[in-house]
């Protein structure tokens, strides 16, 4: 499927710039529509469904009927012995149709370090990810999230985690999917470091999936924190998609760790207008409520920043 959700790939596939005004896109069909869209991380409602309070199965009818949001990402967490289920799958994706709701991507998580120094582990994780890949392709989705965990110095990291990305995104060609790297700790949450990652592998099907909160590089007495907003500045000219990380906010509905009016002027200037996925992680509002909020929040500057 190969989504590319931004002006600058959709006008750059064509090499044709000059032209932009000449082509039509849906998402641009009428100037009343929103600079970009929203979606909702399945991560989100992450207690809820480890508590079974609500079922994965259900995510799809809650996004649409709780919070009026017609797309979503999935996180293989929450049914991580259903890769190769097509009967679970088929229900998945029926249930999403049923509700109108877009299936975007599958968030991978504990399948080993895609940029592994050894050689052999690293081809191992690269085969553990290939059954997502396909899921992703069965459910509709145009990505897979990945890691790019590895080990070394600064430059071995980056040829690693290439090396490893390379051959998924190669196997995800085939299918017609991205493969994209999150900002998510380790090395992956230096801006510069995951730029120059995208560099080395060179294709057009892998990319990034920059989060507005994820720039811890490392934990403990003394974490180093990456500049959150350098770092999605450095990271959305490779980004296929977008996550709206949010923890708490204000009495003016602002969120109170990032100032999203400046991340979603950072995210537009690139020229991406494509899904904004809300991840909502905090703990003094309930799950329901802090995606209500960052939903809010995501419309109202939709509003102020459009044209």
């Amino acid at each position: 499927m190969n989504s590319l959700p931004s002006r600058r790939r959709f006008l750059a596939s064509l090499g044709l710039a000059t032209a932009a005004m000449a082509i039509a896109r849906p998402s641009l069909a009428a100037a009343s529509d929103p600079p970009y869209k929203i979606s909702l991380a399945q991560w989100s409602l992450h207690r809820a469904i480890r508590n079974k309070t609500v079922d994965h199965l259900d995510f799809a009818k809650v996004a649409r009927q709780e919070f009026d949001i017609d797309a979503v990402e999935y996180v293989n967490q929450f049914f991580k012995d259903k890769a190769k289920d097509e009967s679970f799958l088929g229900d998945m994706k029926k249930r999403a149709a049923d509700h109108g709701v877009t299936s975007l991507l599958i968030m991978i998580d504990g399948e080993g370090q895609i940029g592994a120094p050894d050689e052999a582990a690293r081809v191992k994780t690269v085969d553990n990810h290939k059954k997502w890949v396909d899921a992703a392709k069965f459910l509709g989705c145009h990505s897979v999230r990945v890691n790019a965990g590895s080990s070394g110095s600064f430059e071995e990291q980056q040829k690693l985690a290439a090396d490893g990305l390379r051959r998924l995104s190669e196997y995800a060609a085939t299918e017609g999917l991205n493969v994209l790297v999150e900002n998510h700790g380790g090395l992956s949450s230096h801006g510069a470091w995951l730029a120059g990652v995208m560099k080395l592998v060179g294709m057009d099907n892998c990319g990034t999936l920059p989060d507005f909160g994820n720039f811890v590089i490392r934990r403990g007495d003394l974490p180093l924190e990456y500049d959150r907003y350098l770092g999605v500045d450095e990271l959305m000219p490779f980004a296929k998609a977008v996550s709206a990380k949010s923890h708490d906010f204000d009495e003016s509905g602002n969120e109170t760790a990032t100032d999203f009016r400046r991340m979603m002027r950072i995210v537009l200037s690139h020229g991406y207008d494509g899904y904004v996925g809300i991840e909502y992680e905090g703990g003094r509002l309930s799950e329901m409520d802090g995606i209500r909020k960052t939903k809010e929040l995501l419309q109202r500057l939709q509003t102020e920043l459009a044209g």
